[in-house]
């Protein structure tokens, strides 16, 4: 469930944002709501790309995790 959040606006950032939310014919409240909403699944995407570098970098720095990706990411089952 979502809960309120305020948000305090300059004068010049709120005109620009109700322009903004008339031209799509939605309220300023939904399109802030959109704009944040994108950008936190952007930054959750940054994270995420952040922590799978840090393995990446863990594996080429380390003979026993890269060893261990050859043999986790090597198939064993027979093909029919």
């Amino acid at each position: 469930m979502s809960s309120p959040v305020s948000v305090r606006l300059d004068e010049t950032t709120r005109e620009l944002l109700e322009a903004e939310a008339r031209e799509r014919n939605i309220g300023l409240s939904t399109l802030l709501r959109e704009i944040f909403t994108q950008a936190a699944k952007e930054a959750r995407r940054r994270r995420i790309r952040q922590q799978m570098q840090k393995v990446a970098d863990h594996i080429a720095s380390s003979p026993e995790a890269a060893e261990c990706m050859r043999e986790w990411g090597t198939p064993r089952a027979k093909l029919r």
